[in-house]
């Protein structure tokens, strides 16, 4: 993941959780304007420490942060959830009856069952 990716997520799980950037700053226990020299000079990373602070007081997890498409994550674990609910049966077969559908639910499969760890 690239630097100024990471920084947009830290952006965008600060503002889901609708916290000001000096609130989250103070949050992590750090200078007010931390989170905005972050995210507007976007000229250094935080230290895995601080990016881990950053994740909880934003009430988010580094799965969730670090997953592939963090927008997507909740609605692809929702999915996942529902998948695992399903009766043995129902799952063979969807696996037996399009090898495409059994290729999109493996993969599915493969995402999230460390999700549930």
């Amino acid at each position: 993941m690239e630097k100024s990716e990471i920084i947009a997520r830290i952006g965008y799980i600060r503002v889901r959780a609708k916290l000001t950037q000096k609130g989250l700053s103070l949050g992590i226990g750090m200078n007010p304007n931390y989170i905005n020299r972050l995210e507007s000079k976007k000229d250094f990373l935080p230290s895995l420490e601080v990016l881990l602070k950053i994740i909880e007081v934003c009430r988010s997890t580094p799965e969730e942060f670090f997953y592939h498409d963090i927008a997507q994550y909740e609605k692809d674990r929702e999915l996942a959830a529902k998948i695992d609910d399903l009766p043995a049966h129902v799952k063979e077969f969807v696996m037996n009856y399009d090898p495409e559908l059994m290729d999109m639910f493996t993969r599915l499969n493969e995402k999230f069952v460390r999700l549930k760890k």
